[in-house]
């Protein structure tokens, strides 16, 4: 009799250190999601406050070009307001509006020698430029994380932790294949 209860309690303290280690391990992967978007939130902050400072020197020199500069805060402001909400569906979207936005007004800045010589536009124009491609490479992060994450609680024997203490999946920073496709940039000023 007290072989059997030795072996009960050998066996239910093995499932308790299993389910802590399952728990741990799916806290670190939720807190991972969490820090890879808050590090393309940061960058997106960044990116925010530099766009104004690259419209208002442009504005110097592209009068005739405010529908162009209008469409960059425009989606600027569609950008932030997704960010603020958390909402990644619309954070795709508006990120690709703004990358559309910033393609066009890069393409009619081409027609300002004086703009294009601008030291100021130009710091502000590699600035903007590196920060969507850190922003870029941080999206591949978090996808990833994401990925990892969403498997890991659906997978047996996680799932039985996941479920038992509410662990979520993640939704995927993903853009439709409409908001992927080629941009006429001659659509853009016409």
């Amino acid at each position: 009799m007290g072989v059997t209860i030795s072996i009960m309690v050998f066996v239910f303290v093995l499932l308790l250190i299993w389910a802590v280690i399952m728990y741990n391990g799916l806290v670190v992967l939720k807190h991972n999601v969490s820090q890879a978007w808050s590090n393309i939130d940061v960058l997106l902050k960044q990116r925010h406050d530099e766009l104004p400072k690259l419209v208002e020197t442009a504005k110097q020199y592209m009068q005739y070009e405010q529908e162009t500069l209008q469409k960059v805060m425009s989606a600027r402001s569609a950008v932030r307001s997704a960010q603020d909400r958390g909402d990644i569906d619309a954070l795709g979207a508006a990120e690709n509006q703004l990358q559309r936005g910033l393609g066009g007004f890069y393409a009619v800045a081409e027609a300002y020698p004086e703009l294009m010589a601008n030291q100021t536009f130009l710091h502000l124009q590699q600035r903007v430029t590196g920060l969507e491609n850190t922003i870029a490479d941080r999206r591949e992060y978090y996808n990833a994380a994401v990925n990892i994450s969403n498997v890991r609680i659906e997978q047996f024997p996680d799932v039985l932790i996941a479920q038992l203490f509410g662990f979520r999946a993640f939704k995927l920073l993903n853009f439709k294949s409409n908001e992927t496709r080629d941009v006429d940039i001659k659509s853009l000023f016409g």
